[in-house]
């Protein structure tokens, strides 16, 4: 496997791929990674002949410096996991300056309001920041797939959006969530958990197996209720928010269509560490 550490060497690096007609597939991280990334490219495995990782905390999309400074880094570890995964053919791992060669700051983007809904309106810019990077990464790779996961299902669409309006010659595939044993899915910031705090917390994923249950012959307002009464009743856990969406515009609904698909989207904060979850509603 190779690691790149400069764009200028990677650069070099896609000049000679691309010349040899290789197929290119792509999940970028900001590292801590887990067997969450992995299903990215077991799943880029399947479609490319050459699949790229990166790894980079983007600082841009963090609206607090101290979540940005909490967030855990470990590259060596990092290398390892690629390495012994079999699966990636290269990681880049590059410094701000070839990201940002000017100043630290991102694009403005228009993502048809999904950059509104849920995660961006307690974090405004959050997704200025990922489309900058994303965009960037995208430039610098010149992926033919690239590969997200369906946990940050709004990250997944903004990416799709972005792609769309700036005419990427790019796939946006979305993955499965990858869940532990207990259901609870796999996220960086898991890590930051103490082991009985992780098993407690399946109780995100029981919710959203009985939201799907519910769904069809309860009210929205009423799942709201009993989703609310829940939390309530854990210990050391708050619910930020809990909400039904239209899968296509983000927008949260009181009431389903018969000819719309959604999703439940939670957000539960165990021990001041913020985690993110959803489930299509079939």
């Amino acid at each position: 496997m190779e690691v790149i550490k400069n764009k200028k060497t990677l650069q070099d690096f896609i000049e000679r791929q691309k010349e040899m007609g290789k197929k290119i597939g792509f999940a970028p991280t900001m590292g801590a990674l887990h067997k969450g990334h992995l299903s990215l490219y077991e799943e880029a495995r399947k479609d490319n002949d050459l699949v790229i990782s990166s790894i980079f905390v983007n600082p841009t999309q963090f609206n607090n410096q101290e979540d940005l400074e909490k967030y855990p880094r470990d590259v060596n570890r990092d290398i390892l996991i690629l390495q012994n995964s079999g699966l990636v053919d290269a990681v880049y791992i590059p410094e701000v300056a070839d990201i940002y060669p000017e100043k630290t700051e991102s694009q403005h983007y228009d993502f048809d309001g999904l950059e509104n809904e849920m995660e961006g309106k307690s974090r405004p810019g959050h997704f200025d920041g990922v489309g900058t990077v994303v965009e960037e990464l995208f430039r610098q790779i010149q992926p033919d797939h690239a590969y997200f996961g369906e946990k940050d299902f709004q990250q997944l669409a903004i990416i799709k959006k972005m792609v769309e309006k700036k005419h990427l010659p790019v796939k946006i595939t979305g993955v499965s969530i990858y869940r532990a044993e207990n259901g609870l899915a796999l996220s960086s910031r898991n890590q930051r958990l103490h082991e009985d705090r992780k098993e407690v917390s399946k109780v995100i994923y029981q919710t959203l197996n009985k939201v799907n249950d519910w769904f069809r012959t309860v009210t929205i307002p009423e799942i709201k209720e009993r989703v609310t009464d829940i939390f309530d009743h854990e210990k050391g856990m708050k619910l930020e928010y809990f909400l039904i969406a239209d899968e296509d515009t983000l927008k949260e609904t009181d009431f389903f269509y018969k000819d719309r698909n959604y999703r439940a989207f939670i957000v539960v904060v165990v021990d001041g560490v913020r985690l993110i979850d959803n489930m299509h509603l079939d």
